[in-house]
């Protein structure tokens, strides 16, 4: 996930989020948040950081492996995960794709790589963002095919929406994620198409999660629409209290249909 401003592709258990579901949000946030910034923040260099993330994975491990580990290094991620994987059954894989997609992040900027296809970067979008996605469904009950289709389609949408409001950003630290022969309105439109795509599924969540999906939905449409409206080489588009305002409005709106 790229952002020096550490913009989120999925809601913190805001006020939305269900009581008995906020700790293992906050947990797993923390286990991502915490992994992007060895990944991403500070001044260690790529062999520094991937073997932190080495060790990071080694944690991991241990959690589903014994609930009672106690992490060397990070215990304030470690501690809190273990215990809502325990209380929630949640599914390694989704974890460990996340830490893979730091990897390749380090490894990629190492070695100055670009993304030749939308295809390649989609597969990055696989681990880096669709396992967030999944791993909410999983809290809420929801795991019908249909339903991961369309969390995937939303999670690749966000990650790809983060990639283009922060070009400024990531270009000065190297990392190249416009897909070699392609254009950013194409990138945009085709971000806009995905999230039309897996908006259905804010009717599949229940509850007040339901309500938070399509703010999530409608924050990304909004920033598409900056993003059309400006150049986010010069300048990164942000959302303010109108923006909100806009977001509340089509959220009330948003039909099945859609």
């Amino acid at each position: 996930m790229s952002g020096i401003d550490h913009y989120e592709n999925f809601p913190v258990a805001s006020w939305l989020c269900p009581a008995h579901l906020r700790p293992a949000v906050v947990a797993i946030y923390r286990f991502a948040r915490t992994a992007d910034d060895i990944a991403d923040e500070g001044d260690a260099d790529a062999d520094t950081r991937l073997r932190s993330l080495s060790a990071y994975t080694h944690d991991l491990q241990a959690c589903f492996e014994d609930p009672h580990h106690i992490s060397p290094q990070w215990p304030e991620v470690f501690t809190p995960l273990a215990k809502q994987i325990q209380a929630h059954a949640l599914p390694w894989q989704p974890l460990h794709d996340l830490l893979d997609a730091f990897v390749q992040d380090v490894r990629y900027t190492q070695a100055g790589h670009r993304y030749v296809s939308g295809d390649e970067l989609l597969d990055y979008c696989r681990r880096s963002a669709n396992p967030v996605g999944r791993l909410v469904l999983h809290l809420y009950g929801v795991g019908d095919a249909l339903s991961l289709s369309q969390s995937d389609a939303i999670c690749s949408a966000l990650q790809l929406i983060n990639f283009w409001q922060d070009l400024s950003v990531d270009l000065q630290r190297g990392r190249y994620y416009l897909p070699q022969g392609s254009s950013l309105a194409g990138e945009i439109a085709f971000a806009r198409r995905l999230m039309l795509q897996g908006s259905a599924l804010v009717h599949a969540v229940p509850g007040r999660g339901g309500w938070e999906l399509r703010l999530v939905v409608q924050g990304g449409l909004r920033i598409l629409d900056k993003l059309e409206a400006t150049d986010p080489v010069q300048h990164r588009p942000t959302l303010g209290f109108a923006d909100v305002v806009v977001m509340l409005w089509r959220s009330v709106w948003m039909r099945k249909t859609v």
